[in-house]
C-alpha cells in the first residue's frame, strides 16, 4: 500500500507550480486558488520574499536544533511577537496546527494545575490524540478512542451553555474566533467577550484556535483583534510559513510561567523560521490584511448580488467566505474545477469555502463570482451574458 492510498479526498489533478493565486499543471492549465490549500498561502504562492529568504537560509544552514542561537529563528520569534496581540508576550514553534493546539492545551493544564477542557460543538482543532479530543466531529474520532479525557463540548455561541459549562475545575476553553471546517461559522456578538469573562472569573486559560482565522485573513492579523478580545493563548499554523510546516503558540506571562517542559525536535528550525518571518513581515508591512478586509467586502458583495436566493446564506469576514448551498458542496467543488479551473473547498456537505491567498484582486474575484454564478444561478448567468 503506497501513501497516497492513505491520503483523504485526493483530487486528480497533477499540479506542478504556483505563482501568486494560480497553481499549474505539467501541461500549463491554471488553476485559480481559491482554497489558498488550506488557507495556507496569505502571499500567494511561491511568493519572492518567501522563496529568497528560504533559499538563503537553506544555503547557508539547513538545520539545527533549537537550543542552539540562530538568527532565523530570532527573527521569527521577534515578528510573531510584535504581530500578535498585546499581552502574548512569549512564543514556542512547532510544526503543525494540531501540534499548536496538542501544546495549548498541554500548556493550560500544567499552568492551573486543573484539567477540564472546555470545546464547542463543531469544532476542530487537529487529528493527534489531545487536539483531536477537543475536536467535535465522531467521524475523526471514533476510530482512535479512547482519547484524552475530561473534554465537555458546549453549543458553540451559546453564552449561557458556556457561562455554566466553566468552573473552578476548569484548565482551558478552547475555541475558534470563527469555525472554519464547522462550517464558516461566525459566533454571535458577545460570545467571545463572555469567554474571556467567565475563564477571568475561573482562573482558567482562554485559548483562541487562529490556525486558520490568523494570518490576515479576516481582515486583522488575528480575527480574534476583530473583536477586542485578547486569549491567554493563541495557536496558529497553515499561513504562518505561507506553505511550509510550521505552527505556533503564543502566550501570556502567567501561562509561560506555569507551563511544564514542552519541546520539540524540529521547534523553529532555521528555514522554516525564514518563512516565518518573512511571510509575517510581508504581511504587515504591505497591509495585506488590510486588502483581504477591502476584497472580501467586494467578494462577498458580488456574491450577494449574483446568487441572492439561491444560496441559503453567505457568511465569514475579510477572506474567509463561506456560501451555504442548498446542495452538495462537494458536487460545487468538484464543478468549479473540472469545468472552471477553480479550486474550493467544502466544509461540511453543504457549506462551500472560499479562501483565497490575500493578493487576490478584484479581476480574480470575479471569475470566482462568474464561474459560482454559471453553476448555482445558470439563469442569473445566461442573462448576463
Amino acid at each position: 500500500m503506497s501513501d497516497h492510498d492513505f491520503v483523504s479526498g485526493s483530487k486528480p489533478i497533477g499540479l506542478e507550480r504556483g505563482e501568486g493565486v494560480s497553481l499549474y499543471t505539467a501541461d500549463g492549465t491554471d488553476y485559480l486558488d481559491a482554497g489558498a490549500s488550506f488557507a495556507c498561502t496569505p502571499l500567494g504562492h511561491s511568493h519572492p520574499a518567501v522563496v529568497d529568504a528560504v533559499t538563503e537560509q537553506v544555503g547557508n544552514l539547513t538545520f539545527v536544533d533549537s537550543s542552539f542561537p540562530v538568527q532565523s529563528r530570532e527573527d521569527a520569534y521577534a515578528s510573531l511577537v510584535a504581530a500578535t496581540p498585546d499581552g502574548l508576550d512569549q512564543a514556542w514553534f512547532c510544526n503543525s496546527g494540531t501540534e499548536s493546539n496538542e501544546a495549548a492545551l498541554k500548556f493550560a493544564r500544567s499552568a492551573t494545575g486543573n484539567s477540564k477542557i472546555i470545546a464547542a460543538t463543531r469544532s476542530f482543532h487537529g487529528r493527534t490524540m489531545g487536539s483531536l479530543a477537543a475536536t467535535w466531529k465522531d467521524k475523526y474520532k471514533e476510530p482512535f478512542e479512547p482519547l484524552a479525557g475530561d473534554v465537555e463540548f458546549v453549543p458553540y455561541g451559546d453564552s449561557e451553555e458556556l457561562a455554566a459549562a466553566v468552573d473552578d475545575e476548569t484548565a482551558a476553553v478552547i475555541l475558534e474566533p470563527i469555525q472554519g471546517e464547522g462550517g464558516i461559522n461566525v459566533p454571535p456578538q458577545g460570545y467571545l467577550e463572555t469567554a474571556r469573562e467567565v475563564t477571568d472569573e475561573a482562573d482558567a486559560a482562554l485559548i483562541f484556535d487562529e490556525v486558520q482565522t490568523g494570518m490576515g485573513r479576516t481582515g486583522s492579523m488575528w480575527a480574534c483583534e476583530n473583536v477586542g478580545v485578547t486569549p491567554d493563548i493563541l495557536t496558529t499554523a497553515k499561513g504562518l510559513g505561507n506553505g511550509l510546516p510550521v505552527g505556533a503558540v503564543a502566550v501570556a506571562d502567567w501561562i509561560a510561567d506555569g507551563a511544564a517542559s514542552h519541546n520539540a525536535t524540529f521547534s523553529g528550525g532555521p528555514v522554516v523560521a525564514a518563512a516565518v518571518h518573512a511571510t509575517i513581515s510581508t504581511l504587515v508591512e504591505e497591509e495585506w490584511p488590510t486588502h483581504a478586509a477591502e476584497m472580501g467586502d467586494y467578494l462577498t458583495s458580488e456574491l450577494e448580488d449574483a446568487l441572492g436566493d439561491e444560496v441559503r446564506e453567505i457568511r465569514g469576514e475579510g477572506l474567509l467566505i463561506g456560501l451555504e448551498l442548498k446542495r452538495g458542496a462537494n458536487r460545487v467543488a468538484r464543478d468549479l474545477a473540472i469545468n472552471h479551473q477553480i479550486l474550493a473547498l467544502p466544509a461540511g456537505r453543504t457549506v462551500l469555502r472560499l479562501l483565497p491567498p490575500l493578493v487576490i484582486d478584484e479581476s480574480e474575484a470575479d471569475q470566482i463570482v462568474a464561474a459560482l454564478t454559471e453553476i448555482i444561478a445558470p439563469d442569473a448567468a445566461e442573462a448576463e451574458s
